[in-house]
Order: structure tokens, then sequence, then C-alpha cells
């Protein structure tokens, strides 16, 4: 039998209840049934056909979270290409590296991307058409579709850029297998999602964690799914989520900030059972505000684009702060020092995972791809601690960690210290020669719009002393207007260190 993701996740689900919801618009309220999504990513299908597209070739997709994405997605898999969604927050430099990187014989946009894909895709030598991810033609009778693409579980299903925090973006690419696998242990295993579920995701379709939370875990679970083309503004999520009532809502540490900064109402959430974070260790202080202003506890997890989704979760609950929670079945997990051992209980190491959805490889990356696996682990770049109660805590990126007088601090740990203060809306600390040319912390904060302290700097310096150790407080304090960051809503400290 076939092992195309397309039957679980896209011809199954439409025959078994074609007229239940798959997706809304979140402006708009206009649904999607299964059987419709179905029809819509045949339509893709036949057009990829008539193109001349075959499989293992790439489509590019710069897409809004709209139904137009999935149909793309299903669509390109339906005839064993492999779609390729990127970034809708790059530049048109960002878009002609990607196309001319991934060789993509194909790109569809959406319109209010036009400009950017057209500049983009100028003396491309393997591109060979363009079109508007919502302008599907009807070939129904002219193209004849056929059965989907006989793959294998080792068959690439799709890709999915790196979010390039550091050096050029790399194509991770992800099988057919992989999908299924996700589903299984995390959204049906720790997150018990169903068909009684309606899921919000404020991460975009177009990376990994949102690929997940909006794209096939509903699909593969009977949920329906809300999405939203537009930024994901605290106003706008607000009236979202009142309106269409989720139950399961996913973000990121810096929105579930801005949301408790923001002037919402505090019965926004009281449809969601659970609430879910990835893409950076979420505060303490924000997981026990957001519970105490709306009610609701947030999962807090570990995942890469590497692994798809989420290796390492907290469980409902039992949510522990300040922690990734524990390992998610399925997955393995080890702590290595810098030459490979094995650490004890309680020491930081480098983390490993080892999972059925680990990457294949990064596209034309050797020399990085055998830096990333080692073995079936993936090196994931973070240092964590395994802690008594079997919990896993973040101390930040590997390449992060700062030696202050010869002893490690974690630049994760400061801030969450620092976020206690109600003046501080966001904070990243990173390294910093002193005159001596020794490193020390630094921290950069984003002050809230209400703050009326006279010395942020002094406030922020006296509360790290009083609470960590001494050598870990911030030298230097400066206030800026908002933090740089990736698509995806990671801090680039590297901008920050320079």
């Amino acid at each position: 039998m076939t092992s195309n993701a397309l039957h679980r996740f896209l011809i199954d689900p439409a025959a078994i209840a074609p007229d239940a919801v798959a997706l809304t618009d979140a402006p708009t309220g206009a649904t999607t049934t299964r059987h419709e999504l179905l029809e819509e990513a045949q339509a893709v299908a036949r057009l990829l056909s008539k193109q001349g597209v075959v499989a293992e070739q790439r489509v590019l997709m710069c897409c809004a979270d709209t139904k137009a994405f999935l149909a793309w997605f299903w669509g390109a898999m339906w005839i064993g290409a492999v779609p390729v969604p990127v970034s809708t927050m790059l530049t048109a430099k960002d878009y002609k590296f990607l196309i001319e990187d991934s060789r993509a014989v194909g790109v569809t946009y959406s319109p209010v991307f036009s400009a950017a894909m057209n500049e983009a895709a100028v003396e491309q030598p393997f591109l060979e058409w363009m079109q508007v991810d919502e302008e599907i033609p009807d070939l129904v009778g002219e193209v004849d579709l056929g059965e989907p693409f006989p793959a294998v579980d080792d068959d690439i299903a799709f890709w999915l850029y790196t979010s390039g925090t550091t050096g050029f973006p790399k194509g991770a690419m992800h099988r057919h297998v992989d999908l299924g696998f996700c589903t299984d242990v995390y959204a049906k295993a720790v997150l018990e999602m169903g068909s009684n579920d309606v899921v919000y995701s404020v991460a975009k379709l177009f990376f990994a964690y949102g690929l997940g939370n909006a794209g096939y875990f509903p699909a593969g679970t009977g949920a329906q799914s809300v999405l939203n083309p537009g930024r994901p503004v605290p106003e706008e999520i607000s009236a979202h989520v009142l309106l269409h009532r989720p139950t399961i809502f996913f973000g990121v540490p810096t929105s579930f900030g801005q949301l408790l900064s923001s002037d919402v109402p505090d019965n926004t959430f009281a449809s969601v059972r659970i609430a879910v974070s990835a893409g950076e260790p979420l505060p303490p202080d924000i997981h026990q505000r957001f519970k105490e202003r709306f009610n609701v506890e947030i999962l807090d997890g570990l995942g890469t684009t590497e692994l798809a989704h989420i290796a390492i979760s907290n469980r409902p609950g039992c949510s522990v702060p300040g922690t990734s929670g524990t390992v998610v079945e399925g997955y393995e997990v080890s702590l290595r020092d810098e030459s490979g051992e094995e650490v004890q209980d309680g020491e930081a190491g480098r983390l490993y995972v080892k999972g059925e959805s680990v990457m294949v490889g990064y596209w034309n990356r050797t020399d990085q791809t055998r830096q990333a696996l080692s073995g079936a682990f993936l090196a994931t770049g973070d240092t964590y601690v395994h802690n008594p109660d079997g919990t896993y805590t973040c101390l930040g990126r590997s390449d992060d960690m700062l030696k202050v007088g010869g002893i490690w601090v974690s630049p994760t740990e400061v801030e969450s210290c620092i976020l206690e203060l109600k003046e501080i809306a966001q904070v990243a600390v990173v390294g910093t020669d002193d005159e001596e040319g020794l490193v020390k912390p630094k921290a950069f904060v984003v002050p809230e719009a209400s703050s009326v302290a006279a010395d942020l700097e002094s406030l922020v310096q006296e509360h790290v002393k009083e609470r960590l150790a001494p050598f870990k407080y911030p030298r230097w304090v400066e206030i800026v207007d908002e933090l740089p960051q990736t698509a995806t809503g990671k801090i680039k400290r590297y901008l920050l260190r320079s």
C-alpha cells in the first residue's frame, strides 16, 4: 500500500466526513469543508501536471495562511512533487536565494507578495513558471489526474527552511512518515486533539511549528483549523478567539507576552482548554501571569525545524513553569558534553534528540548535515539540564551561553528574572566584552508602554542582583523600542551581539 501522507491527511478525512468543516478564515468566517479542500488540492495537482511538474521537483510556496496554502501543499504531494513553504516576511533578495538554492521549477505566492517574488524570479536558471496561489484554473476534463503518487515512507514529502539566525537558511528535508508520526505522538497522545477541537495558531503555516499546529494536526485528528492570514497582533487575535472559540491555542513566547501587555478582555480565552508555546523557552513569569489573568495553562515545549515538531513537552494539568517538560513518547533524548560524553543528571549538556521525525538532512549542505546528525540523533544546538522531577530546562542556545568569570551563565535565566519586573515587556541578554575584553551580560529591554520608571537601568540591575548570583547581573542595560526577530519570532541575538 502506498504511504503517501495524502491518504491519511486529505483523502480519508474527505471520505469519512465530506461536509465537516476543515478550515475557517478568521477575518471573514468563510469555511471550507474537507471535501472542498480535497477538490482544491486536486485542482492544484492538475495544474502542476499541466505545467509538466514531475515527482521530486520542488514547488516554492510564499503563501499567506489561507485555504490556498494547504491546497498547494497537498496538491504538490499528489503528484509526488515537493512543496517548499517559505517565510512570508522576507525580502526579494532572500526569495532570490531560496528559489535558486531549492532549484524550484515553480513558485506560487499570495497576491500581496507579487512584487518581491517577481523581482526574485529574474535570471533563475531552474524556474519555469509562477502562479498566484488563489488563481487555480478549472482543468477538470482537460487533465487526467490519476491516483496520488505511490510514495513510500522514506520519500521526501516537503522541505522547510531554517529561519537562518546565523548564516544562510538551510532546507531541512522531511519524509511522508514524519507527518503521521508527529500527529500520533504529540497532537493525539499529548494534546488529545480530536474532532471536537478547534485550533488557532499564532505561528504561521510556513514554518514547522505552525504547519503542524494548523495544517496536518487538524487534518489527521478531525479537528477544525482557524486560519489568520494577517499579522498576529493582540487585538486581532483576541477578536478571532472570541468569535471562533478555539479549544487549543498555539503561540510563541513573544505573542503571549504581547497579549499580557495588551488591553484585550480577560475572558478572551474562555473557550481554550489548553495553550501551547514553542520556538524558544517560555519565561516562568509569563506562564504564571497568563494562567492568573486568562485562566489557561500553557504547555511549553521544545521542537525544531529539523524535528518537524515538538519532542519535549509539558503535559496538561501538570505543566512546570521554566521547563520544556518531559520527553514525548517516541523520542529519545541525550545530554552530552563537548567531547560527546553523556553528562550526569543536574549537569548542563548539549541536547541530542532521536526520533522518527528527525530530518533526512539539509539539501546540498553535507558538512552542516554531518554536524547536525550524530547517528540517529539530531544535535539541536540547545543546552539543557535534566531536573530531579524528570523535566528538562533549557539554558539557552549552546552558542548563546556566556562564560562570565569562568562560570557558565544562561541568558534565559537572566531574561526570566528581568521579565518579573512589570516595567519590562521584552528582554534579550547577550554577551558583550568589557573594557578588559572579558565577556559580561548585557540586557536589551523593551519597556511596557505604561512604564514610568525613572532609572530603568538601575531597576533591572538591582532586581537581578537580588535574585541571582552576583556575577549574572547585566553590566549594561540598553533601552530599545523593539528586539530584532526572525520570521518565526526568535530573537536575532547575533544582531544584538554585533
